[in-house]
């Protein structure tokens, strides 16, 4: 999706204003269309890289520390005298010359990675001089602007000290916002792309958008329909479904029709997107199908931006059918969950927790079976939650792990002689 120009915001009545950016948004995805000869377009990016195989700073930033006297006569001699990224510029070294030690490079380095996608996204995009407060448990940011409205970010530095966050501190992360990939630069995915490999990024959110511009036969009411039917199911099983907007007769405008979810890291909303861009009026008919991809249980593969169309095609026969009826030509190419990945994780961490009922609890349990009624023992060890490192998976993934897990650690030194099994 993308997000109003707050500059036109400013200039005009709220329905005006998305009245323009409605045409101009529409006006730039043709264009890339007829342009790239790709149906499918790339809607938000975003990718995470370690701080090691981040690109080298530019070396100017990387000045020598302690001369903020030398640092103050530039940007005074660069307010006056330089270029607006010149004084950009000088602004930036100032701030960072502010920063620990320790915080000095990964800040170079991520003020470098956001001129190496404003690069990419193209001429109208720039670097903001600011160091501003992070996102996503992020420490700091740093923008890139469209018009003055932030449009992508590069966070670096976590903004807390557990095990998690330190490794995270180790990363710069980049988020592109979907209103960056509408007015980019034609040839900006294969840009990104190289970016991407050339830093060893892992591609953490990619969505991908197919339009149909004056609408499709059925509507958003065919795809609840197509869903119903069964026809979105993959692998024998049916995705969970959401329904948003004024579904009731006489309604008919705003309607979303969400399938998979966040969670399972795969979800196609189909919506009418020329009612969220012109209104309730809106006579266009305008429907987007917006595959989003997220990397939980996968590896999203750094080809996705540069052929779309065969990811959108892959996600299921239902998507490669739209894809057809939109006159599109592709070669389905999904992106597999790592359920073996999943299985064995949830089955390490109930193995560790047998363990650690075996040779700490068990006797202390034991005990409690041998000297307690029976409805008082099941009152002291059911209705409980999860154990802490178990909350994350389902329950039924849970129990279907607990058999083998204990098989093994029967094995080990005999459980079977244990007090609680006498």
């Amino acid at each position: 999706m993308t997000r109003p120009s707050g500059s036109i915001l400013k200039r005009h009545s709220q329905t005006c204003a998305l009245v323009l950016d409605g045409n101009e948004v529409k006006a730039r995805l043709v264009a890339e269309r007829r342009q790239s000869k790709q149906p499918v377009h790339v809607d938000w990016v975003r990718f995470t890289c370690l701080l090691r195989n981040a690109p080298a700073p530019d070396p100017a930033l990387l000045e020598p520390k302690g001369r903020n006297s030398d640092v103050d006569q530039l940007s005074q001699y660069e307010q006056e005298n330089g270029t607006e990224e010149q004084r950009a510029f000088a602004r930036f070294l100032r701030l960072l010359h502010q920063f620990p030690d320790a915080d000095y490079l990964p800040a170079a380095q991520a003020r470098t990675m956001a001129q190496s996608v404003a690069g990419c996204l193209g001429h109208a995009f720039i670097v903001n001089p600011e160091i501003r407060k992070g996102h996503d448990f992020y420490r700091y940011r740093i923008s890139i602007e469209r018009e003055g409205q932030e449009v992508a970010w590069i966070g670096f530095l976590a903004s807390g000290d557990s095990p998690r966050q330190q490794a995270q501190s180790q990363t710069l992360h980049v988020n592109i916002y979907g209103s960056a990939c509408t007015f980019a630069d034609a040839g900006w995915r294969e840009a990104l792309a190289f970016v991407v490999e050339g830093c060893d990024g892992k591609l953490t959110r990619v969505d991908l958008a197919l339009d149909f511009f004056d609408g499709f036969s059925g509507g958003v009411e065919r795809v609840k329909a197509d869903y119903e039917a069964g026809l979105c199911d993959v692998g024998g099983k049916r995705p969970k479904c959401n329904m948003v907007g004024d579904w009731c007769e006489g309604g008919r405008k705003g309607r979303s029709f969400y399938i998979g979810s966040k969670e399972a890291g795969k979800q196609t909303n189909v919506y009418e997107k020329g009612a969220q861009l012109f209104g309730e009026k809106d006579a266009t008919g305008w429907i987007r199908a917006e595959l989003r991809y997220g990397n939980k249980l996968r590896h999203l593969p750094i080809e996705m931006l540069t052929r779309p169309a065969d990811f959108f095609a892959g996600a299921s026969d239902w998507h490669e059918v739209l894809l057809r009826e939109a006159e599109a030509v592709a070669v389905p190419e999904p992106v597999p969950t790592e359920k073996r990945l999943a299985d064995e994780t949830v089955e390490a961490e109930v193995t560790r927790n047998l363990r650690w009922l075996k040779n700490v609890a068990a006797p202390s349990l034991a005990l409690a079976f041998q000297h307690l009624k029976e409805n008082k023992f099941l009152e002291l060890v059911t209705g409980l939650n999860l154990p802490g490192r178990l909350r994350r998976f389902a329950r039924d993934e849970v129990q279907r792990a607990y058999s083998s897990s204990y098989g093994r650690v029967s094995m080990a030194r005999g459980i079977g002689h244990s007090p609680l099994a006498a």
